[in-house]
């Protein structure tokens, strides 16, 4: 139980930090950012949308409680992981990033999953 518990926990965070991140740079319009949607034929409207749909999964992530929402936060940050590694195929640029956070989201559901059912039982 402590196990999956800090394996839970890690993981977590670490996806949340690292959306969060994310959000900042969406929100602050960094420059490479708005190059990169450039590069690879986004449209720039996107990047706001994006960019607070990340901030709120990441803090829904955190929340100890709305497990609803944690569920959608988690369902939204799986598809933005797959389409971006979609994107980044089809333009052959790296698609390493996107695919390792993808695993650690799922590693992160996994334990999330084992933790509730140690709970409750």
């Amino acid at each position: 139980m402590k196990r999956d518990r800090i394996i839970y926990l890690v993981t977590t965070w670490g996806v949340a930090l690292m959306m969060l991140m994310s959000s900042a740079m969406y929100l602050t319009k960094n420059p490479e950012l708005m190059a990169g949607f450039q590069t690879l034929g986004l449209p720039v409207y996107m990047i706001g949308i994006l960019g607070v749909a990340k901030l709120l999964g990441a803090i829904a992530l955190l929340l100890p409680k709305f497990e609803k929402v944690k569920e959608w936060a988690y369902a939204g940050f799986a598809f933005t992981f797959i389409g971006a590694v979609i994107i980044h195929l089809a333009t052959n640029t790296s698609f390493a990033g996107p695919l390792v956070f993808l695993i650690v989201l799922g590693v992160s559901y996994f334990f999330r999953q084992r933790v509730l059912m140690l709970k409750k039982a």
